[in-house]
């Protein structure tokens, strides 16, 4: 057994059962007996039940929300913000399940071809292994499970242990919606991530979390389907055409909310020098309004974060960036688990708060004296998950696009932006794959290749 921890009270919240290697394997061993039904269950079908898990999560909306804000310290608004999202996820879900299609191949383009019919049809894969982080605990696993289900896969899941009583809340609201045995299989605990993913009747993973374990997934599993959904730092430029109060406070914004613990948290913001002191001020204010407390206040904006322990990381970072030439313009301190909204200049690209991602309360400000700068920043850097343009422009926002190694570009908004919907992901260390649940159930699926002589 081991506890989860309300990080704002600092007292137990949740004692959760820790899987090992016995539970690991009966999970992995249900959904293998399953897939074979799920995969035979008409798309239709499937569809239904993921919409009645949509409904089954909307009455439980305030609960799961409440749960979420006490065990992993997110603002009881932004709790509730992301558990509306976890229906509207389920039922993209359900729409992409009755459009999984495959393609005609023209084969009379070769004289081997001629006469002959080429079809490509696409297939689940049929156990997925779904991994996820204590940041968006609700709707991150959504992002896995309702594609899963959707493209006619079994699924073992295994949730960050910091938020495991907010998963397992959802699990139940998922399997009383009417989902068969061994459709859905939850495990907790930190030891069981690797027991899962070296076990045998895996076909594939899909992992939301940091590089360093995103890297030690891929090296177990050199020849399995691995999604992998990673870290980055943020970036957002902000030209000397941009609209500085929107471009200010979006960044202010988006830098602190959820106390930073978010992959495309606006991490590093780059302005053109003319306007530097103008937006910094800016900034300032933006960040000087902010509400640091009790997520269950419903005027809080930005709560602990996860664990003192990470609280003490992101301040050592800090204390790191200023003794390499950072300046601190506002916060910097912590109390618990808190860590005050921060705000550093930097004269210089580098640090250790610009190169590596924080996952925390911090917001680097950066002058640049040419486009090509920012630009040379983001692509030599090693995460590439998503950008944030400002910019009265069209044809500046859209040759970055083109320029900037990423994957994705927000023009006119920052880094820190999803819509369920969407392609998402990185390239680089910040991952490879993509979310989104069309996107999600093309990688949960494989091609066959099919020919007909006639």
């Amino acid at each position: 057994m081991f506890e989860t921890v309300d990080p704002y009270r600092q007292t137990p919240f949740a004692e959760v059962a820790q899987a090992g290697p016995r539970e690991v394997a009966a999970a992995v061993k249900a959904a293998r007996a399953a897939a074979q039904k799920v995969a035979a269950t008409p798309a239709r079908a499937r569809a239904a039940l993921l919409r009645r898990a949509a409904e089954s999560v909307r009455t439980r909306a305030e609960s799961l929300a409440l749960t979420m804000a006490l065990e992993t310290g997110k603002p009881i608004r932004d709790a509730r913000r992301e558990v509306a999202r976890c229906p509207e996820t389920l039922e993209l879900c359900a729409e992409e399940a009755v459009r999984i299609e495959g393609a005609h191949i023209p084969m009379d383009a070769t004289d081997i071809g001629a006469g002959k019919l080429g079809l490509v049809l696409r297939f689940p894969l049929g156990v997925i292994a779904a991994i996820t982080p204590y940041n968006a605990p609700l709707n991150l696993v959504c992002h896995k499970v309702g594609p899963a289900l959707a493209a006619g896969n079994a699924v073992v899941l295994k949730p960050a242990p910091q938020a495991s009583a907010t998963v397992a809340a959802l699990v139940e609201a998922l399997c009383e919606a009417g989902l068969p045995d061994g459709w859905l299989n939850s495990i907790y605990g930190d030891a069981a991530g690797r027991l899962l993913v070296e076990a045998s009747g895996i076909d594939a993973v899909s992992f939301t979390g940091s590089t360093a374990v995103g890297a030690r997934i891929r090296a177990a599993v050199p020849l399995k389907p691995v999604v992998l959904e990673l870290g980055g730092n943020g970036f957002t430029i902000v030209h000397a055409d941009a609209d500085l109060e929107v471009a200010a406070g979006l960044c202010a914004s988006n830098a602190m909310r959820l106390a930073g613990q978010s992959c495309i948290s606006v991490q590093n913001v780059c302005v053109a020098r003319p306007m530097f002191d103008r937006f910094t001020a800016m900034v300032l204010a933006q960040v000087d309004r902010l509400k640091v407390g009790n997520p269950l206040d419903e005027a809080t904006d930005v709560g602990p974060v996860i664990s003192v322990s990470a609280a003490e990381a992101i301040a050592r970072r800090i204390e790191a960036a200023v003794k390499a030439g950072a300046e601190v313009l506002r916060g910097g301190g912590r109390t618990g688990a808190l860590v005050e909204p921060t705000v550093l200049r930097l004269d210089a690209e580098g640090g250790p708060t610009f190169d590596e991602e924080v996952f925390g309360p911090v917001v680097n400000l950066i002058a640049y004296d040419d486009l090509a700068e920012p630009v040379s920043w983001i692509n030599r850097g090693r995460y590439g998950l998503q950008a944030g343009v400002f910019t009265g422009s069209l044809a500046v926002g859209m040759s970055l696009a083109r320029a900037l190694r990423v994957g994705g570009v927000i023009l006119n908004g920052t880094s820190t932006w999803r819509s369920d919907q969407a392609p998402y992901g990185g390239v680089k260390d910040s991952g490879s794959g993509r979310e989104g649940p069309r996107y999600a159930i093309r990688d949960m699926t494989e091609e066959r290749f099919v020919v007909i002589n006639h």
